[in-house]
């Protein structure tokens, strides 16, 4: 089993920014993927960006340009640095890990966009 601990949300104002970090308990070197999925009320589970152990990024078209994804793999944590956000971009965002043939989801961490 692999913990996935999730901070750095909160309320913020439209233009503003955070940066959300993903601790996990498992060396994340080992994983095929790290990302980072959000889901607004009503709404599916979204992909916003991953980065693979190779280090390829891929982004969700709403969020490139303003969001960075990042891994730190001596720290077992993944970052997504989120800059000019959006009213739309208010959700809760999942921190994802994918090990060979097993994937852990964290609890989430709510970001909330103020206009």
């Amino acid at each position: 089993q692999v913990q996935l601990v999730e901070s750095g949300g909160g309320l913020v104002q439209a233009g503003g920014s955070l940066r959300l970090s993903c601790a996990a308990s498992r060396k994340i070197s080992s994983t095929r993927v790290m990302a980072w999925y959000r889901q607004a009320p009503g709404k599916e589970r979204e992909l916003v960006a991953e980065v693979t152990r190779g280090g390829t990024t891929n982004y969700a078209e709403s969020v490139k340009g303003r969001f960075t994804i990042s891994r730190d793999n001596a720290k077992n944590t993944v970052y997504v640095q989120m800059n000019n956000l959006k009213p739309e971009d208010t959700a809760v965002y999942y921190c994802f890990a994918g090990y060979q043939g097993l994937g852990y989801w964290g609890q989430g961490t709510q970001v909330t966009v103020s206009s």
